[in-house]
């Protein structure tokens, strides 16, 4: 069942939710806002296709920029940011990322298809952010651009992927 406000304080008052840096004002009636990060990570422009496959790693065809200043996401172009908060959920706790519907009426997506969060994790979210309008968008540091929804697991388990310490987009 997704948590409410009132289950989501309690969850953080027990430890089983932890969000770094954490402002109580970003907690919603059903969700946590969150804030995108300093960093994107943009994919090299290249002539050729590119293969997927089980060991294509997406490192060796991209690059960080800093976000020091706005990016301005192009139409149809899609890039990685990750969340300047660090979230740690309970192995009986996972999440959804989400957008905010603010932005998504501006044609902002912020997850192509990987929206959800493993219990147990303990890390910065990855957002595949995407520009599905006709117009550039500019992206900022720091704004509260995505919301993760929180839910109680039948069960318990701890993901510990490839990704289970990721920090960076």
């Amino acid at each position: 069942m997704i948590l409410t406000r009132e289950r989501i304080l309690a969850e953080v008052d027990a430890g089983n939710v932890a969000i770094d840096p954490y402002d109580e004002s970003m907690v919603g009636p059903a969700s946590i806002d969150l804030h995108l990060g300093d960093e994107l990570r943009l994919l090299d422009s290249g002539d050729g296709p590119l293969d997927v496959r089980d060991d294509t790693d997406y490192r060796d065809v991209s690059q960080v920029c800093s976000l020091a200043t706005p990016y301005g996401l192009a139409p149809q172009a899609t890039v990685l940011g990750v969340t300047r908060e660090r979230i740690k959920l309970s192995s009986e706790i996972c999440g959804w990322l989400e957008g905010r519907s603010r932005f998504a009426r501006l044609g902002l997506a912020i997850h192509v298809t990987a929206g959800f969060i493993n219990p147990g994790v303990e890390n910065h979210q990855v957002l595949e952010i995407s520009n599905l309008s006709g117009r550039v968008l500019n992206l900022h540091a720091g704004t509260r651009i995505c919301q993760i929804i929180l839910q109680r697991t039948d069960g318990s388990a701890v993901y510990r992927g490839r990704f289970a310490s990721q920090n960076r987009p």
